[in-house]
């Protein structure tokens, strides 16, 4: 066996918070046109590419039994496209070690697909161009490429065309519900709970972006705002209960995030975090709580 044979290459990639996201109307192409402004936070999947036989998917962590690990998912999607492109084999064992959230509104399977990417290109030794890596990741998904990229940025188009935007340090408190939500089920409800209604070409808020790159949470705080959350309520109920825990609490605004359930609530600092996170946990109303800041890193070749 040649030593490359036991070489691996493992990502880390960070989940995300949408702090305004304004849904246009359905598309012919069925998507809908996005001001989707995208934070990265600290909260990580781990995505190890090591050589194998065949294309295999593994997965550990919280709710790795909710992964799926056939080719459907993204990570084992984004092989197979990069090993397509170069006219090579996607033999290769992909191990998702899972942190974010699984169908929870924060981008987790976009992230593992970045991660696989990245992790593809360095192992196989490709060195692709950012672009061309963008160009993949936008195949992957309308959130995938800001997965690659990290930091904070405006998503356009379906979320995919991005422009990278100032931002200071925040303090989040994320509320995981039990299960998860289907993003084209949410949308379809965005559509429902619109028909009859004329719906604006979506625009980020310039407010928003100013309080974004002051790093005033105050200010971000009276800016948040996402048009899917209505949908998700309206699927998932008793998310409103969750919301209202975390505002009781001290939060300084909350919101669902994407397309949900995973709700998400903004803070002064760590301490607040702590206090929110604990109180979000006593009121029986999630299941489970973290505590993360932003912006992080986009998905990072991690030293072997």
């Amino acid at each position: 066996m040649s030593p490359r044979t036991h070489k691996s290459v493992t990502v880390r990639v960070p989940a995300k918070v949408n702090v305004q996201l304004a849904v246009g109307a359905a598309r012919a192409d069925g998507f809908h046109d996005l001001a989707n402004v995208f934070l990265a936070v600290s909260l990580y999947d781990e995505v190890t590419v090591t050589p194998a036989e065949t294309l295999t998917v593994t997965c550990s962590g919280p709710d790795a039994d909710q992964v799926p690990l056939d080719r459907t998912n993204l990570a084992a999607r984004a092989a197979e496209i990069l090993a397509a492109r170069n006219g090579r084999s996607d033999a290769v064992h992909l191990h998702i070690a899972k942190n974010i959230p699984v169908a929870g509104g924060m981008a987790g399977g976009s992230a593992d697909g970045a991660g696989a990417l990245l992790a593809c290109d360095a192992l196989w030794g490709l060195g692709t161009p950012r672009a061309q890596l963008l160009e993949i990741c936008a195949e992957l998904g309308s959130d995938v490429p800001f997965s690659l990229v990290g930091g904070a940025a405006l998503g356009t188009g379906r979320g995919e065309l991005l422009t990278p935007v100032e931002a200071g340090t925040f303090h989040w408190v994320f509320a995981v519900a039990d299960g998860g939500l289907s993003t084209p089920a949410v949308f379809r409800e965005f559509d429902r709970l619109a028909e009859g209604r004329s719906i604006p070409v979506p625009q980020a808020a310039p407010a928003l972006l100013t309080a974004l790159a002051s790093g005033d949470a105050d200010a971000l705080a009276a800016t948040l705002a996402n048009d899917l959350q209505p949908a998700a309520l309206s699927l998932r109920p008793q998310l409103a209960a969750t919301l209202e825990a975390g505002t009781s609490a001290g939060a300084l605004a909350t919101l669902v995030s994407g397309s949900g359930p995973t709700t998400a609530f903004l803070v002064r600092d760590p301490e607040s975090a702590l206090k929110v996170a604990a109180a979000l946990e006593a009121s029986g109303t999630c299941r489970t709580t973290r505590t993360a800041t932003s912006p992080a890193p986009g998905a990072t070749v991690l030293p072997s």
